[in-house]
């Protein structure tokens, strides 16, 4: 089991930044990936960054250049670090943590509340 808990959402103006932090815990030898998804009301939830284990990045197109993922797999911890933020970026993040069996490669997927991030003036 692997818990997930979120900080760093709240509100801020157009061109603002904000940093997200998610701390993982529970039993778990090592996360293959962690990621974080964004749902605003009304649309399906989408994948805005992920970070491998061995630091590999993908990022949504329109957040690339603006938000940077990053881990500190010692602390169990995955950053995004957000700037430039626009109206379009409001919504709820949440964290998403993966454990691949490599006995059978079967993926096991852990999330988190979420935390609400406000883009507005």
């Amino acid at each position: 089991q692997v818990q997930l808990v979120e900080s760093g959402g709240g509100l801020v103006q157009p061109g603002g930044s904000l940093r997200l932090s998610c701390v993982a815990s529970g039993s778990f030898v090592s996360l293959a990936s962690m990621g974080w998804y964004r749902q605003a009301p009304g649309k399906q939830r989408e994948l805005v960054a992920v970070i491998t284990e061995a630091g590999d990045t993908n990022y949504e197109d329109h957040v690339k250049g603006r938000f940077t993922i990053s881990r500190d797999n010692a602390k169990n911890t995955v950053y995004l670090q957000m700037h430039d933020l626009q109206p379009v970026d409001t919504a709820v993040y949440a964290c998403n943590a993966v454990i691949v069996d490599y006995s059978n490669y079967e993926r096991y997927d852990y999330w988190g509340q979420g935390t609400q991030v406000t883009v507005s003036s």
